[in-house]
């Protein structure tokens, strides 16, 4: 980048008095801000579809490790279904469900104070 700028010093480039040249430069400009104006946009759903999905997460994994460990399971009372099928697994796997809840929480944390320090720089 030095080296351009350095270039440019000791050749200074000579811009003809052309008001086409003018106009056009000014229509890209505005063409590359509409583009970033975009990019912006896009940037900002994916933030906040990304939190919208880590949150839903945890709240479904703090649902599910509260049912796990405060709604009793006696097995052979169960009949077969679904409802009972989710608590028997949840029964039998509740002391790896704290597992991805923490991961989800530290990753949601990151995520939101990460946005922060991103935005105050730009």
């Amino acid at each position: 980048m030095k080296e351009i700028e350095d270039f440019l010093r000791e050749n200074k480039p000579q811009v003809k008095e052309d008001p086409t040249f003018i106009l056009a430069a000014q229509r890209r400009m505005d063409a590359v801000e509409g583009i970033k104006a975009e990019v912006d946009r896009q940037r900002s759903r994916g933030r906040i579809a990304l939190v919208a999905a880590l949150a839903a997460g945890l709240a479904i994994g703090v649902f599910a490790t509260a049912l796990a460990f405060l709604y009793p399971v006696d097995a052979s009372s169960l009949h077969e279904g679904l409802w009972q099928g989710i608590r028997l697994f949840l029964d039998s796997w509740k002391s790896y469900l704290m597992i991805p809840v923490a991961i989800l929480a530290i990753l949601l944390g990151l995520v939101l104070s990460g946005g922060k320090s991103s935005l105050s720089r730009g």
